[in-house]
């Protein structure tokens, strides 16, 4: 029981810290609020978020692994796979973002101009797609954790 909750907060607090990183980058990306430092920053930021997420994703596989229903109850559970998906497309919305921050990083190192205003809000949009879609895959937990989409 031990081992289950220590596991659960690990989720937890990686979960509750990709959220955060996710709404900062939301909150730094925007045309209006961009310059070196904000570049930079966001760097940083998604760098952070990526970190969280991959954390999110081991701790998940744990509690899979070395938790309480184990990997029976999981690997035939829907809402599980659901989670999963979802959080597999965030990864893949990620990657556009992730190559933009670094290139705009570089650009600014190498006393570049700022982005233009359009490919911030085209990288806010996908940013904001992720932060909305990371959302929703709690609402999966919730029902997955009271035993729900199993055979």
């Amino acid at each position: 029981m031990v081992l289950e909750s220590v596991l659960a907060y690990l989720h937890l607090l990686a979960i509750f810290t990709m959220v955060v990183f996710i709404a900062s980058e939301a909150a730094l990306c925007r045309a209006e609020w961009l310059n070196a430092k904000v570049v930079a920053r966001l760097a940083r930021v998604h760098l952070i978020y990526g970190i969280a997420a991959l954390l999110v994703l081991a701790t998940g596989l744990a509690r899979i692994v070395w938790g309480v229903r184990g990997p029976v109850f999981y690997g035939t559970n829907w809402l599980l796979h659901a989670k999963v998906g979802m959080f597999v497309v965030v990864a893949l919305i990620s990657i556009k973002p992730t190559l933009t921050f670094r290139r705009w990083a570089r650009a600014q190192r190498a006393g570049g101009a700022l982005p233009d205003q359009s490919e911030v809000k085209a990288t806010r949009r996908l940013v904001m797609a992720q932060a909305h879609l990371i959302a929703l895959i709690p609402l999966a937990a919730v029902f997955l954790a009271r035993g729900f989409g199993g055979k």
